[in-house]
């Protein structure tokens, strides 16, 4: 039995190492099968596309002489694509309604070019996948590498930032621990030109002009 529970459902339906379905399966006796929506609607699309590729395989067998009535009994008939009929023997195609011996061998060579056909658009298309991949692949390591780039040139710089920042604040510590500069001391006294102290003259001139007046 197939349970389809929502995506966010899935690990509660499964349960610790899938605990609730074992119980499930021994209360009801079958065996089940949990899947999410995403898990179903993958397979289901899985098998549309599957399906959808035997019909056109054999439709393809009109392009190669046989008639579309009788492509369409194949269909009708579940043969599973090219492949299939290329595995069939005479006598399990003749025992489609409206195959004869003639028919038989007009279908097999006609899925033999078919399927050499769709042999080579297998190819081109996986090529063309690949290819994309690869270009992908590229451009996401192309665009790593220049986002590895930018993260250098930005640490770079950040370094060459912070280097700066240290050597501004270290030339500020610097000023502020210096020593203030002393104030200018006034200058000496200037001396005559006789070479004597100021005083000493004018004492001197003192006394003689004392002894003038005393003579007189």
């Amino acid at each position: 039995m197939e349970v389809v529970v929502e995506d966010k459902q899935l690990s509660l339906a499964i349960g610790k190492k899938g605990q609730n379905v074992r119980l499930a399966a021994k209360l009801v006796g079958w065996r089940i099968d949990i899947k999410s929506e995403e898990e179903k609607r993958q397979e289901v699309e899985a098998e549309m596309a599957r399906m959808q590729r035997i019909v056109e395989e054999l439709r393809s067998l009109e392009g190669h002489g046989v008639s579309d009535k009788v492509a369409q009994k194949l269909i009708d008939s579940g043969v599973a694509g090219l492949a299939h009929i290329l595995q069939m023997t005479d006598e399990e195609l003749q025992q489609i309604e409206g195959v004869g011996p003639k028919t038989a061998e007009k279908i097999r060579e006609a899925a033999g070019v078919a399927k050499a056909e769709w042999d080579r658009k297998d190819a081109e298309e996986a090529a063309r996948v690949e290819a994309e991949r690869a270009e992908a692949e590229r451009l996401a390591a192309e665009q790593a590498a220049e986002q590895a780039e930018e993260e250098r040139r930005l640490a770079e710089e950040q370094a060459l930032a912070e280097q700066a920042a240290e050597a501004a604040s270290a030339v500020t510590e610097q000023a502020a621990e210096a020593p203030e500069a002393s104030e200018p001391q006034a200058p000496e006294p200037a001396l005559e030109e006789t070479g004597e102290p100021a005083g000493q003259g004018i004492a001197e001139g003192s006394s003689q002009g004392g002894k003038a007046d005393g003579e007189r």
